[in-house]
């Protein structure tokens, strides 16, 4: 098995049972422990999982979206409020789940547009707003996140033609790709992509290279960043080469 399939595979094991010991998977895989070791430490230095005595475990979601929001606060605002400068007016706009985005949507008021959501958080920002047509996705209520997840919100996707799509991000390797760290999240990312003309990832500095462990897409399913001016990492610069624009704000 090659070392990257392995190294895959280890984050599927860690998915599937959400702890797993070196032994374990040293006999799973027919390798030693120390190879297994190697391996595990790497995927913890790019954030994809996290080191525990005698193993490795996925980095649980234990944060809120409130204490997640505080957070470089000032910093998401100028990413959401030029993010949303990239939306035309009477455009079909689907906005992610996360805090970043939410700040989108909070620039998004009073403008002629229609918002189509699975975020609560984004439903907040625009319910009381006359002017934005807001569509909110089905799914299953997550109430740490202020999101609605599950196969729902990612059906309904797939039956929507949208200009613009904003997407967040727990992390983006130094190969580009662009992470989560819930793997109920992934297919709905990834139906929002699929169903926007124009990519738009929003991103703060400390998510290069972040945490995550589920890959969303690599560099060429971005068409846009909008981050700060002080990120700067391999990441960054494999997405500018694939073509991808960037925005700093």
């Amino acid at each position: 098995m090659l070392t990257t399939t392995r190294r895959d595979a280890i984050l599927a094991e860690l998915h599937d049972h959400g702890e797993v010991a070196v032994g374990h998977l040293a006999a799973r895989f027919g390798v030693s422990t120390s190879t297994i070791r190697r391996d595990l430490n790497l995927l913890s230095k790019q954030g994809r999982l996290q080191r525990v005595r005698g193993g490795g475990a996925v980095e649980p979601d234990v944060r809120p979206f409130e204490a997640v929001a505080g957070d470089r606060a000032a910093s998401r605002q100028r990413i959401g409020a030029r993010a949303a400068a990239l939306a035309r007016d009477d455009d079909v706009v689907v906005l992610d789940i996360g805090t970043t985005v939410a700040q989108v949507a909070r620039h998004l008021r009073g403008r002629r547009v229609t918002v189509v959501t699975a975020s609560l958080a984004v439903v907040d920002e625009l319910r009381e707003d006359p002017v934005v047509e807001l569509v909110v996705l089905g799914g299953v209520l997550r109430r740490s996140y202020h999101s609605l997840v599950g196969s729902l919100p990612e059906q309904a996707l797939g039956q929507i033609t949208a200009d613009i799509g904003f997407l967040g991000t727990s992390g983006v390797r130094d190969d580009g790709s662009v992470l989560d760290s819930t793997s109920i999240e992934v297919p709905v990312k990834r139906a929002i992509l699929a169903a926007s003309e124009r990519r738009v990832l929003v991103a703060d500095d400390d998510k290069f290279p972040g945490s995550g462990v589920l890959a969303v897409c690599g560099p060429e399913g971005i068409d846009t960043l909008v981050t700060s001016p002080t990120s700067s990492s391999p990441g960054l610069d494999v997405l500018r080469s694939s073509g991808t624009e960037v925005i700093t704000a």
